[in-house]
């Protein structure tokens, strides 16, 4: 028998409830098999880094919201890129910022990718199945 390993978590770095609920309902109709942790502010989603750096398991991509209180998304995102073991966790920023300086600003300081918060469910399961299939199933990983 072929043992079959786990699929690492993914880490969702969001503060507002409705979007929260979106996208979990999202993955959850699309029977993700991984594990979703939440992060409800910047500073939830850096004391992760701790957490890691005590032996907790990596996510295979963080969903990053840029809007965010206490810490925001593109601060946690220079945190995650400057420490030499977090940079190469695949980061998406899922926001509603259609803000070319933050589209700019996310990718100069390495983003892995940057998606628009879709409006509808349907249209939030297709970018949660696109998210699932890329970065949890074909993305190899480097940690």
């Amino acid at each position: 028998m072929i043992a079959v390993k786990p699929q690492p978590p993914i880490l969702l770095v969001e503060d507002n409830p409705m979007d929260m609920d979106l996208t979990l309902r999202a993955f959850n109709k699309r029977k993700f098999s991984s594990t979703i942790h939440v992060a409800r502010d910047g500073e939830e989603a850096l004391a992760w880094m701790a957490r890691w750096e005590a032996g907790e398991g990596l996510p295979s991509v963080i969903l990053l919201d840029l809007n965010l209180p206490r810490v925001h998304g593109l601060d946690v995102l220079q945190q995650l890129k400057d420490h030499p073991r977090f940079r190469r966790i695949p980061v998406v920023i899922l926001t509603s910022s259609r803000e070319d300086s933050d589209l700019k600003s996310a990718y100069d300081l390495g983003v892995s990718s940057y998606i628009e918060k879709p409006v509808s469910f349907s249209k939030f399961i297709e970018v949660a199945e696109r998210i699932e299939l890329y970065w949890c199933v074909l993305n190899e990983r480097p940690y």
